[in-house]
C-alpha cells in the first residue's frame, strides 16, 4: 500500500486556515483544551482494533504490543495533562525587587501557535500523538505528518483525525521526502520531530533560517553493560527483551552490549534461554516478535550479520522481512554494525576487563539516547555519575520512558 502526497496547495491552505484558527483565540480557554483531549481519549478507544490492525499489517505488531507500547502510553500522557492541566496554565507569581514596587511579577505560560509534528515509522501511533497531546494542552494548533513507511497507520491516523477536529484546528499531511521538504521550508512556531540523527541535522538547519523552536527525540547507539556481580539471568532476560521489542526498531532499545570478558559465554547462554522463553524454537512463528519495516531496512540490518560470529540466532527469511534475533562476537569496533544505529535484532557483544574500559568507549562516542547497566548498584551509580545519556536504567531496559 502507498499513498498519495498531499499536495502543496492543500498544505499551504491548511498552514493559512491553522494561523487564522489560532489567531482567533479559540484554543486558548482551558475548557477548550480539555474538551479536545478528552475527544482525542475518546477516539483512541473507539480507533484500537483499527490502529492495532495497520500496526499488524505494517510492522507485524501484537495487539498486546500495540496497546502496551502506542495506545496505553498516549492515553495514559491523556490523563496527565487532563489532571495537571490547570496548574500549568496558572501563572506562577515571583518576588520583585524592592525598587520596582508596587509593581507585581508573575510567569505567564503561552502557546507558541502552529505545531509542526513529524513522527517516524517505528512507534507510528504513540510519536505522532504524544506530541499532539501536548500541542492541544498548550493551546496549540497542529499539523501532524505520520510516516509513509508505515501506510496503513498512517491512513487510519488520519482518519481518526479528520474525524474528531476540525482541519484548521488539526490536520494531516501524507508523503514523503518531498513533503518533508516543502513541510520544513515553511514557517511554524514549533517543530517536533522524531527521527534520525542525519534527518535531524536537515531539521534544525529548515528551521534555523525562521529562527523556529525545535524539538528533536534522535536515536542513537544505546549501549548495555553487563560487569561482574551480575544476576546474569536477568540481565540477559531483560536484554533479550528490550532488544526483541518491536524487532529491536526502538530508539532506545539494547544497540551493544560492553561485557566483562569472564562472562561472555555465560550470557550466551542465558541469553538463548531468554529468547527461547520469549518466542519459542522459532520466533518467526511468534505472535509477538515484529518484522523489518521495509525491505530496505531488512538488507542494511541483515548486513550486519557478517561482521562478527554468530553466537544466537542469524537466521532470515527475506520474504517476510524476517530476522531471527542474533548475537555477535568477535566484533570489530571500526566495523559498521558499530558504528551505526542498528535498528533490529542484532547485538554485537564486546567485552572489557575493567569497568573504566567500558565506560571510556562510550564517553568517546556521541551521548546515547539510553545507558542500560547490569551489576552492583553501587557500581552502575558510579557509571552514570561519569556518563552522559538521555536516560538510564540500572539493571533494566526500556522502563525509563515508563
Amino acid at each position: 500500500m502507498s499513498l498519495e502526497n498531499t499536495p502543496a496547495a492543500r498544505i499551504s491552505a491548511l498552514a493559512a486556515a491553522q494561523k487564522t484558527y489560532f489567531r482567533s483565540g479559540a484554543t486558548l480557554s482551558e475548557a477548550f483544551r480539555r474538551t479536545m483531549l478528552r475527544r482525542l481519549d475518546a477516539a483512541l478507544a473507539n480507533w484500537e482494533k483499527r490502529l492495532c490492525d495497520a500496526l499488524w499489517t505494517d510492522l507485524h505488531k501484537s495487539p498486546e504490543e500495540a496497546y502496551l507500547t502506542e495506545i496505553s502510553i498516549v492515553r495514559g500522557e491523556i490523563r496527565s495533562h487532563l489532571r495537571h492541566l490547570g496548574r500549568w496554565m496558572r501563572p506562577a507569581p515571583r518576588p520583585t525587587p524592592l525598587k520596582l514596587l508596587p509593581a507585581k511579577s508573575r510567569i505567564v505560560s503561552q502557546p507558541l501557535g502552529q505545531a509542526l509534528i513529524v513522527a517516524p515509522w517505528n512507534y507510528p501511533v504513540q510519536l505522532l500523538l504524544n506530541p499532539l497531546v501536548g500541542a492541544i494542552s498548550a493551546g496549540c494548533t497542529a499539523l501532524l505528518k505520520p510516516s509513509p513507511y508505515t501506510p496503513n497507520v498512517a491512513e487510519a491516523l488520519e482518519g481518526m483525525i479528520a474525524e474528531i477536529f476540525d482541519e484548521e484546528y488539526v490536520a494531516v499531511a501524507q508523503g514523503g521526502r518531498e513533503v518533508n521538504t516543502l513541510l520544513f521550508g515553511m514557517r511554524w512556531d514549533v517543530i517536533f520531530f522524531t527521527g534520525s540523527p542525519a534527518l535531524g541535522r536537515i531539521v534544525m538547519t529548515a528551521a534555523a533560517r525562521n529562527l523556529t523552536p525545535v524539538v528533536l527525540e534522535l536515536g542513537g547507539k544505546s549501549p548495555s553493560i553487563v560487569d561482574r556481580g551480575a544476576d546474569i539471568e536477568v540481565a540477559a532476560r531483560r536484554i533479550a527483551w528490550g532488544k526483541t521489542l518491536n524487532a529491536g526498531q526502538t530508539c532506545i532499545a539494547p544497540d551493544y552490549l560492553l561485557i566483562h570478558r569472564s562472562l561472555q559465554d555465560e550470557f550466551s547462554r542465558a541469553f538463548a534461554r531468554a529468547l527461547h522463553r520469549l518466542h519459542g524454537d522459532d520466533a518467526q512463528q511468534s505472535l509477538h516478535y515484529g518484522r523489518l519495516v521495509n525491505d530496505r531496512a531488512f538488507g542494511r540490518v541483515t548486513s550486519y550479520l557478517a561482521q562478527g560470529k554468530i553466537l544466537v540466532g542469524g537466521r532470515t527469511d527475506p520474504s517476510d522481512r524476517y530476522i531471527e534475533p542474533t548475537l555477535l562476537a568477535e566484533v570489530d569496533p571500526g566495523a559498521p554494525v558499530m558504528q551505526e544505529e542498528i535498528f533490529g535484532p542484532v547485538l554485537p557483544m564486546l567485552p572489557f576487563d575493567d569497568i573504566g574500559e567500558a565506560v571510556a568507549l562510550i564517553n568517546d562516542r556521541e551521548k546515547p539516547l539510553a545507558l542500560y547497566y547490569f551489576g552492583p548498584e553501587k557500581t552502575g551509580r558510579e557509571v552514570l555519575l561519569h556518563t552522559s545519556s538521555g536516560g538510564a536504567c540500572i539493571n533494566d531496559t526500556i522502563m525509563q520512558i515508563a
